[in-house]
């Protein structure tokens, strides 16, 4: 199981065996090149979904205010309906 480039001609003229080889395992992805460059990557919508989330990316870039959620009554009363005006 690994990953292989193909030109964008090879991957027009095989593209129902390229799409067979990353549904059923036997490549992990195929990289599709043109002239040379890759262009685009063709892998099992399994696996584009099975992408691990990170968290804490952002930790330390940020700074929250003290009252960040002072406001949360108030906006919950906007989404139900329930302001008086």
């Amino acid at each position: 199981m690994g990953m292989t480039q193909v030109n964008m001609h090879e991957a027009k003229s095989r593209l129902s065996q390229l799409v067979e080889a990353v549904e059923n395992g036997t490549m992990s992805e195929i990289v599709i090149a043109r002239n040379g460059k890759p262009a685009a990557k063709l892998v099992a919508v399994g696996a584009a979904m099975r992408r691990p989330i990170r968290f804490g990316l952002g930790k330390g870039m940020f700074k929250m205010p003290d009252d960040f959620d002072a406001d949360n009554e108030h906006i919950a009363k906007l989404f139900h309906g329930a302001l008086d005006t």
